[in-house]
């Protein structure tokens, strides 16, 4: 049968293939094997068919928006900024690191570029402050998967793409729940220090300290504005607002500011675009695994089953989040979504779950997944960064992923958290 490819794509991956070949290798060996060689030719063709749209256009655009902004020492201003909004409290280092996740998810969208750029300049200051290197490796790791949560958003552009679903109904459901994640991980943050005695990075600011601080901080944190108030008053679309946020960054690291030259162009394009190669590639090869899928009628037979273990909606979600938690430890965001989609949505909206709503538990769920042993990725950049151990990093990270967990399941039974906003400003009904 043709749905043999998926266990099949199960066992490439457990033998260490990378995601790309293995969603390929699974369903044209399994093709082969039946004879179909001209869905072999379908399945190949479907890679660069994938990435051919201009919705996707938006990923490597935002990428780069984020180069341009690290380069430019934007990220920098943004940290200081949270430092003397939040550097007076006990714990102060650890809470500003999380603030700057949140003001930095409105730049890049991307949790791996939030740990490299944050986790590089954070983790040192925060040992130099008294913070073991491991604690403050893993508060990196766990705010940083509200990069993906608060728009932009790379993984809901790629959900949006496959599902046909609204890219600014999907930023706008993303800000309430990623907002909450931070003021949880903030919660458990003083929690912690309270226990056991983190210091303060700093006095109380005055404000005319703050002032000056929020001025310097003020053409960064203009960029979400221009975003996403362009893409509500209809101005230009997520894909045109990601060109925008390009040439955005671009002008006030170079003519405004003055922190990057002309020179650092290369080295900034450079590393945005193998980034944002891996993503596309991942993306094509996911359109095509999905192709098969289909051809396979596995979301049917899946469907059956699932619905078979129960017909209570709220039961189904609460196993659905399960499931989906355990996929993130093994499989990137990105391919996830693609490959669970449009499986998982059609059942779900059946039962009567709003499809911006799905969107949201599934996009956040796989989110956290980037933290979670044993192949968050998210995970390995903060133990590279920090030289500690990923195992010890896991230990470290738990009081956090336990809230990122409940914030989940808020988002689940709670759908006004998600819901809200998109209809405030009447993209769904």
């Amino acid at each position: 049968m043709l749905v043999t490819f998926l266990p099949l794509f199960l066992l490439f991956l457990c033998f260490g293939v990378p995601v790309f070949f293995a969603m390929l290798a699974a369903p044209g060996i399994i093709l082969w094997l039946n004879g179909q060689e001209r869905d072999i030719a379908f399945l190949y063709r479907n890679i660069y068919n994938g990435i051919d749209s201009f919705p996707l256009m938006a990923i490597p655009f935002f990428m780069l928006a984020g180069e341009l902004m690290n380069r430019g020492g934007i990220t920098l201003r943004l940290v200081n900024f949270a430092q003397v909004m939040m550097g007076h409290f006990r714990g102060g280092l650890a809470h500003v690191n999380i603030l700057s996740s949140m003001l930095f998810a409105g730049l890049s969208g991307s949790a791996v570029a939030d740990t490299s750029a944050l986790g590089s300049m954070l983790i040192p200051a925060m040992e130099k402050n008294g913070y073991s290197r491991r604690f403050a490796a893993a508060i990196t790791a766990a705010s940083s998967v509200i990069g993906p949560i608060i728009p932009p958003s790379g993984i809901m552009i790629i959900y949006a793409y496959v599902m046909g679903e609204s890219v600014a109904a999907l930023f706008l459901g993303g800000m309430i729940p990623g907002i909450l994640m931070g003021l949880g991980l903030m919660m458990m943050t003083g929690v912690l220090a309270r226990r056991y005695g983190f210091p303060v990075a700093s006095e109380r600011a005055s404000w005319k300290q703050r002032g000056v601080t929020a001025g310097r901080a003020f053409f960064p944190l203009l960029t979400p504005l221009i975003i996403l108030g362009g893409i509500l008053g209809g101005v230009f679309t997520p894909t045109e607002a990601s060109a925008v946020a390009v040439g955005y960054a671009l002008l006030i690291s170079i003519f405004v500011l003055k922190t990057m030259s002309w020179r650092d162009l290369p080295t900034v394009l450079t590393r945005a675009c193998l980034t944002s190669t891996v993503v596309l590639l991942l993306v094509g090869a996911a359109i095509a695994f999905k192709s098969i899928v289909g051809l396979s009628h596995l979301p049917e037979i899946l469907a059956g089953w699932v619905l078979s273990l129960s017909s209570d909606p709220l039961i189904l979600l609460f196993l659905i989040n399960v499931l989906l938690f355990i996929v993130g430890m093994f499989l990137d965001a990105g391919p996830a979504i693609i490959i669970l989609g449009p499986i998982l949505g059609p059942i779900f909206v059946d039962l009567g779950v709003h499809p911006v709503h799905f969107a949201i538990i599934m996009s956040v769920n796989l989110t956290v997944g980037l933290v979670t042993p044993p192949m968050g990725l998210v995970l390995f950049v903060a133990s590279a960064i920090s030289g500690e151990r990923v195992e010890a990093l896991a230990k470290t990270i738990l009081p956090f992923l336990a809230v990122e967990i409940i914030v989940i399941f808020l988002i689940t039974y709670i759908p006004s958290i998600s819901m809200f906003m998109p209809r405030f400003f009447g993209f769904v009904q």
